[in-house]
């Protein structure tokens, strides 16, 4: 694996602006571009931390699971075959969470597309805290867009 994305193209492939833009890079891609790594920081600027929750900050399963599919369109849209085009949540399958995410915390999110048949898709994420396993699960999306 290999090619990193700075924020910059991150924000070329993904329509998402502070503060849902939930991807802070690409560290990996696989050559056949069907799976990758991705990383966000998570601080105590995040505006979520001021409801979720201001005395105990912990950051929602659903925006983990929003990173995850953030990370899956940043890995699996580039090149020019999908130009213009954008990665829609469709669903979500069997996710579980095994820990909280608090500020100061780095996500690492790993997907693996496992399943295309024609514009909708499958991928199996998984979200990781200093090699410990926070959450993971499936991610169905479909390709809208383009020409």
């Amino acid at each position: 694996m290999s090619e990193t994305r700075a924020i910059t193209e991150i924000m070329d492939l993904l329509p998402h602006r502070y503060p849902f833009l939930l991807v802070d890079r690409v560290i990996e891609v696989a050559e056949d571009g069907k799976s990758g790594v991705a990383l966000k920081n998570v601080t105590i600027n995040e505006s979520f931390f001021q409801g979720h929750f201001p005395s105990r900050p912990i950051m929602p399963g659903v925006l983990i699971v929003e990173a995850l599919a953030q990370a899956g369109a940043a890995i699996l849209l580039r090149g020019t075959q999908r130009d213009g085009k954008l990665a829609v949540l469709a669903g979500i399958d069997g996710f579980r969470f095994r820990r909280p995410v608090v500020p100061g915390d780095t996500l690492r999110l790993e997907v693996q597309l496992t399943r295309m048949r024609g514009p909708v898709g499958k991928i199996a994420g998984r979200a990781t805290v200093d090699g410990q396993l926070v959450a993971e699960g499936e991610i169905t999306f479909a390709i809208t867009g383009g020409e």
